[in-house]
């Protein structure tokens, strides 16, 4: 079981809070350091000191780190023009030493549109569709080709599809609730398939769901990763499990429903289940970016008996 930290900037983070991180999740064993790709805060808080940018800050950490994989769940398909997208994430592929994933989704929320005059159009999933072809399709192209796209909303004439990422592809993660159109997607475009915030049950119906719909696209329901995202809230006892849960604003009893939290076997109980429906990853959701102590105990006591 892979672990990988997943953390929400928008909430309030600098930079250097983020780089922080990201050298403790290397540092402390953890596979990957992943960040979420909004512009305006969620819920209580008041965002200080305001937003980063998904892109630009993974290719600081690619110069700043020297293992851990590193991506975003998920980049807002509302934010970047395709072809535009594919150059950013080449570059910062290249620039980690071919250590990055593309998390790639519809975007979702929009009063971060609104307040930052990003549009915000109705036909969403129609246009990542159209986002993934031709994503993929411009790192697919071999080099000294060219590549040409016409769509209902993007159209692209023999662009050269450069440049290319350090590796060979970019790992592209998909995911989502939607029971039809989005496990059809992941089984065109996806390496990795990725449920936020479920349950076990919901989980293992949309992991089957993806699966079929590999199998009927012609691939193995196996060829795809199967990941979970879940906030994390882990505690050496009770005391320390309800500090950080307060700090997050949550409440102890609804995060151990919903999320993984309490003390290292339990939550290690917890991720056994995920794992028995197929999950090989989980994103663990840190919202308190101040608490090193917090990935030190995960590490020593949750991934340790993991691995």
């Amino acid at each position: 079981m892979d672990l990988r930290i997943f953390t929400e900037p928008q909430q309030g983070a600098t930079y250097d809070t983020l780089l922080t991180v990201a050298k403790a999740t290397e540092d402390l064993g953890f596979d990957a350091f992943f960040r979420s790709d909004h512009y305006l805060k969620m819920g209580s808080g008041d965002g200080l000191p305001g937003p980063t940018d998904a892109w630009i800050t993974l290719a600081g950490l690619a110069r700043e780190t020297r293992r851990i994989r590193l991506g975003t769940l998920m980049t807002a398909g509302t934010f970047r023009l395709p072809g535009v997208l594919a150059v950013q994430v080449a570059q910062v592929d290249q620039m980690s030493g071919g250590r990055v994933e593309l998390g790639l989704g519809a975007g979702w929320f929009e009063e971060e549109h609104k307040a930052y005059g990003i549009p915000f159009p109705k036909e969403k999933f129609a246009r990542l569709e159209e986002q993934l072809a031709i994503v993929t399709g411009l790192w697919d192209t071999p080099v000294g080709r060219t590549f040409s796209y016409d769509g209902t909303y993007y159209q692209l004439t023999e662009s050269p599809a450069l440049p290319k990422p350090a590796q060979r592809r970019v790992p592209v993660l998909i995911g989502g609730h939607g029971a039809v159109r989005t496990p059809r997607l992941a089984a065109r475009h996806a390496d990795e398939f990725n449920i936020p915030f479920a349950s076990v049950q919901d989980s293992e119906r949309q992991f089957t769901r993806v699966r079929e719909a590999a199998e009927q696209a012609g691939r193995k329901g196996g060829d795809l990763v199967y990941s979970s995202a879940l906030v994390a809230c882990v505690g050496k006892d009770d005391a320390e499990v309800a500090r950080r849960a307060a700090v997050i604003g949550r409440e102890v009893d609804e995060l151990k429903a919903n999320g993984l939290a309490g003390s290292p076997a339990e939550v290690v109980d917890k991720i056994g289940r995920y794992a028995e429906i197929g999950a090989s990853r989980i994103y663990l959701q840190c919202l308190d970016l101040a608490d090193l102590d917090h990935l030190e105990l995960i590490s020593s006591q949750v991934q340790s008996q993991l691995s």
